[in-house]
């Protein structure tokens, strides 16, 4: 049986790497914006591209002027959204805030990564037909 390959992997994987090496030399407890820093710095040592806390308009039905913006964490290569959480224990409303990031942004995998476990947390988001259609996130 062979398995399909994961799209973007080669990006994701070195996303999650760089995590990693983060989480590692600070441990939990620290803000979030902290660990973002962090990030950035390992992102440009492992040769990815991104950019950081792009505004993005988000839209109402038919209605022609946004109803409001959201910023990403990060937008990693431009194909991987990375939204950051330093919190005890991800939950639902995490993975479904990440979804809706993906939708706003137009892009179809994400990583929601959690810096503030003892033990570094991660979820691979993928935004399919089926998820943007369904109202149970």
């Amino acid at each position: 049986m062979i398995m399909e390959e994961l799209k973007h992997k080669d990006i994701t994987e070195k996303i999650i790497g760089a995590s990693f090496e983060v989480h590692k030399f600070l441990g939990n407890g620290f803000q979030e914006v902290i660990y973002q820093r962090a990030l950035a710095y390992e992102f440009r040592k492992a040769g990815l591209a991104f950019e950081r806390e792009i505004e993005q308009d988000i839209y109402y039905k038919e209605l022609e002027e946004p109803i409001g913006t959201r910023r990403a964490d990060f937008v990693v290569e431009g194909k991987v959204l990375v939204e950051l959480k330093a919190i005890i224990q991800l939950e639902d409303v995490h993975l479904a805030q990440a979804l809706n990031y993906l939708k706003a942004y137009k892009l179809e995998i994400g990583l929601l990564i959690n810096f503030g476990s003892k033990s570094l947390e991660f979820k691979r988001l993928i935004l399919s037909p089926k998820s943007v259609k369904s109202n149970n996130l």
